[in-house]
C-alpha cells in the first residue's frame, strides 16, 4: 500500500512538472484551463511584458443584490465572508512566468438572495481584470451560478 502511494505521488509530480514546462504556446493553456469560454479566455493578459517577467493584474470581484449573504471567493487564497450586498473586493495579483503559462483561476460564488419573484436564488456576480469585465452572471433561481476566470 505504501509503495503504491509513493509511486502515485511520483507520477503526479512528474505530470505537474511536465504541465508547467510543456506546451507550444498555441492554445494549450486554454485547453488545460477547461471551463467556459469566458473562464479560459486570456484577453485580459495582453500587455507589453515579456514572457519571463512577473505581471501584476488588478482583479475586482463583485456580487450584486440587496441584504446579507455569504460569499465564497478565490483571489490568491480561498475565503468565505458574510457580507452586506452589493459587495466588491479588489486586489492585485502578481503572476510569475510559470503561473502565467498555466494560469491562475479567480472566482466568486455568491450566496442566496431574495429575488423579485419572492424566490431565493443566487445573487448576480462579475469579475473585472485590469478594468475590463471578463465574466458576468445574472444570478437567479435556476442553474449553477458562479463567476470564474483564469488569468494568464
Amino acid at each position: 500500500m505504501r509503495r503504491a502511494t509513493t509511486v502515485t505521488a511520483l507520477i503526479a509530480a512528474a505530470g505537474l512538472m511536465t504541465a508547467c514546462g510543456g506546451g507550444s504556446g498555441d492554445g494549450d493553456e486554454k485547453e488545460r484551463a477547461g471551463g467556459s469560454t469566458a473562464a479560459s479566455s486570456s484577453e485580459a493578459s495582453s500587455g507589453a511584458s515579456s514572457e519571463g517577467e512577473d505581471k501584476t493584474y488588478e482583479v475586482t470581484l463583485e456580487v450584486g443584490g440587496a441584504g446579507k449573504s455569504s460569499v465564497y471567493y478565490t483571489l490568491g487564497t480561498n475565503s468565505t465572508e458574510q457580507v452586506t450586498l452589493p459587495w466588491k473586493k479588489t486586489d492585485e495579483m502578481t503572476l510569475n512566468s510559470t503561473e502565467r503559462k498555466v494560469g491562475i483561476t479567480v472566482s466568486v460564488v455568491p450566496g442566496s438572495v431574495k429575488l423579485s419573484s419572492g424566490q431565493l436564488g443566487a445573487a448576480p456576480c462579475s469579475i473585472t481584470v485590469d478594468g475590463k469585465k471578463v465574466v458576468e452572471d445574472q444570478g437567479g433561481a435556476e442553474g449553477k451560478h458562479l463567476c470564474e476566470y483564469t488569468i494568464h
